[in-house]
C-alpha cells in the first residue's frame, strides 16, 4: 500500500530539492530519517517534514507497520516563482526570483526493489570483456583465396598501395593478405570482410584493385 505526503509551495528551488531526493529514494524510513538529520541543507529541512507527515498518516491512518516502510519515490516539481526586484544605481532594478517547489513523498510496504549494483557490469559491458579475453578465429574465405592460414612464399610490399601505411600492412599480413594479386582479385564481399577485420578507412575498392593489378603488371 501506498501514502503520499505532498508539501505546497515550498520555499526551496526545485533544483536544490532534488539534490536530496535522490539520496533517500528507494531506502527504507529509518536510514532516510538518519540521512535527512544529518545533512545540514534545507531542502533535508523540508523533505524530513514531508518524510514525518508522511510516516504519521501510515501509522495512524493506514495502521501500517513503521518498520516495514521504505521511501517509494520523493518527487519534486516546480512550483510559482514570486518576482521582486533589488534597486541598482541610477534608478535601475535587477530581478529577483524567488523560486518555490511542490515536495511529495510515497511511501509504501511493499518488498523493496533490489537495486542494480552500481560496480555490476551491464551485459554489454560483459559481452565486449569476453570477446576482449577470447578473441574469435580469424576468418578465412577461402573460395575467394583472399587470406590463407599461412603466408604465402611470395610477398609484395602493400605499403606502394595508396593509403597503406607501415602498420596496415602489418594488419594485412597477419590476415593473410600478402600479394598484389589477392587485392586486385577482390570482391566487394572480400573488402567488406577484410575493412571488418583491419578497418581500411579512407580506402576505396575499385582504386585499391586497380592499383594493385598496376604494380602486380610491373612487378612480372
Amino acid at each position: 500500500m501506498d501514502v503520499t505526503s505532498t508539501y505546497k509551495f515550498a520555499r526551496i528551488s526545485a533544483r536544490k530539492a532534488r539534490d536530496v531526493a535522490r539520496e533517500i529514494q528507494g531506502l527504507p524510513v529509518s536510514e532516510a530519517l538518519d540521512i535527512l538529520n544529518f545533512t545540514p541543507r534545507k531542502g533535508a529541512e523540508l523533505f524530513g517534514k514531508t518524510l514525518k507527515t508522511a510516516l504519521a498518516d501510515a501509522e495512524n491512518n493506514f495502521e501500517l507497520a513503521v518498520d516495514g516502510l521504505y521511501v517509494k519515490s520523493a518527487i519534486v516539481g516546480e512550483g510559482p516563482t514570486f518576482k521582486r526586484f533589488k534597486a541598482r544605481a541610477r534608478g535601475s532594478a535587477s530581478a529577483i526570483m524567488k523560486r518555490t517547489s511542490h515536495i511529495t513523498v510515497v511511501l509504501s510496504d511493499d518488498e523493496m526493489a533490489e537495486k542494480p549494483s552500481k560496480k555490476a557490469l551491464t551485459p554489454s559491458k560483459v559481452e565486449k570483456k569476453a570477446k576482449k579475453a577470447a578473441p574469435e578465429p580469424e576468418k578465412v574465405d577461402e573460395s575467394a583465396d583472399v587470406a590463407y592460414d599461412s603466408a604465402p612464399a611470395q610477398s609484395d610490399d602493400l605499403k606502394k598501395l595508396t593509403g597503406v601505411g607501415p602498420k596496415l600492412a602489418e594488419k594485412l599480413n597477419a590476415a593473410g593478405v600478402t600479394t598484389y594479386e589477392q587485392i586486385s582479385s577482390w570482391s566487394e564481399d572480400d573488402f567488406n570482410a577484410i575493412n571488418e577485420e583491419v578497418s581500411l578507412k579512407g580506402i576505396d575498392l575499385e582504386t585499391i584493385a586497380a592499383e594493385a593489378k598496376a604494380l602486380q603488371k610491373e612487378s612480372k
